[in-house]
């Protein structure tokens, strides 16, 4: 339960910020707009007679997809995230916190100003290098933070575990693949009958849900990463958890080469993380990182050829097996 759905009306949304006390005391709502498409959660740049700020809520729903069910308290875990690493070295790449209700599940951010987010990569087929350094840096520093009472975040994690580990490897999963590109079906179903794949995906789909020590982004995606200018940030850590290095590195290594085609990166960046890291195991994350956004619900902005799916599916597959 709430008292305020933050996307109401100016005149409720004013009202909720004036009886928590986070507008100064002459301060007006003046404007309300949506910064970008919101996956998980209902976000607002909201513009006041003196500031502008980011409100973030959470509803019992995926925002993108209302009929799939997600925790209330996942906005708690990005708050609890932005926290953590908030006195940090290199906390200049997170915004910074302004206020926090548990009750209303609202976050009020720091406002990055006209930022995008990096899907464009998909559509220009490069990353540039000093970026990439830079992603891995940050991805460096978040999994050295000290977070022992980091929540377990498991409900979303089962879910995310559903959508990454499970569904996109079943045959009647209910996902409509030739709605996405005529023949794409066709070109997932040996995948979904292959047993030895079945295996392997579903090994690393329990260590995903074990628990782990290293602090996590969980989601690091170009749609998570932001630039504005020649500034780096980076959002949205609400499937944050204590995991495994790889999964993160995985995930990152595999929309490289989702964007640009390009196997090599994968060793780049295994070459450019600073700790030790098995290998293998970030190679077979981002095989099926590419494989799930290949066949799963999670669809991306990539404008691939029938054939050029087929052959990132089979690199995928070769990456899984190890």
């Amino acid at each position: 339960m709430t008292t305020i759905d933050i996307d109401s009306t100016p005149r409720a949304l004013q009202d909720f910020l004036e009886r928590k006390g986070w507008l100064n005391a002459t301060e007006l709502v003046s404007a309300i707009e949506k910064p970008g498409e919101g996956n998980m959660n209902v976000v607002l740049r909201v513009q006041t007679n003196e500031r502008t700020f980011i409100l973030k809520q959470s509803r019992p729903y995926v925002q993108k997809y209302p009929q799939i069910p997600a925790p209330f308290e996942r906005i708690g875990v990005e708050h609890m995230f932005y926290s953590t690493l908030a006195a940090a070295q290199m906390s200049h790449h997170f915004p910074v916190i302004l206020n926090y209700d548990a009750y209303d599940h609202v976050l009020q951010l720091q406002d990055l100003g006209q930022c995008e987010d990096m899907s464009y990569i998909y559509a220009k087929g490069t990353m540039a290098p000093d970026t990439l350094k830079q992603l891995v840096a940050i991805l460096a520093f978040i999994h050295q933070s000290d977070t022992p009472n980091f929540p377990e975040n498991m409900e979303l994690r089962q879910l995310n575990h559903q959508h990454i580990f499970v569904l996109p490897f079943l045959m009647d999963n209910g996902f409509e693949l030739d709605t996405v590109q005529e023949g794409l079906q066709a070109l997932s179903l040996p995948y979904k009958t292959d047993w030895v794949l079945a295996e392997k995906v579903t090994e690393i789909g329990k260590l995903y849900l074990s628990k782990g020590s290293v602090l996590l982004h969980g989601d690091y995606y170009p749609g998570s990463w932001m630039t504005e200018s020649d500034q780096l940030y980076v959002l949205d850590p609400e499937f944050s958890f204590l995991g495994f290095a790889e999964f993160d590195l995985g995930v990152l290594a595999a929309h490289c080469i989702l964007a640009t085609n390009e196997e090599t990166y994968l060793a780049t960046v295994l070459d450019l993380y600073p700790q030790p890291i098995d290998h293998t195991l970030v190679g077979q994350v981002a095989g099926i990182e590419i494989m799930r956004r290949m066949i799963g619900l999670a669809q991306l902005p990539l404008k691939r050829t029938i054939e050029e799916k087929q052959y990132l599916l089979q690199k995928a597959y070769k990456m899984i097996l190890g």
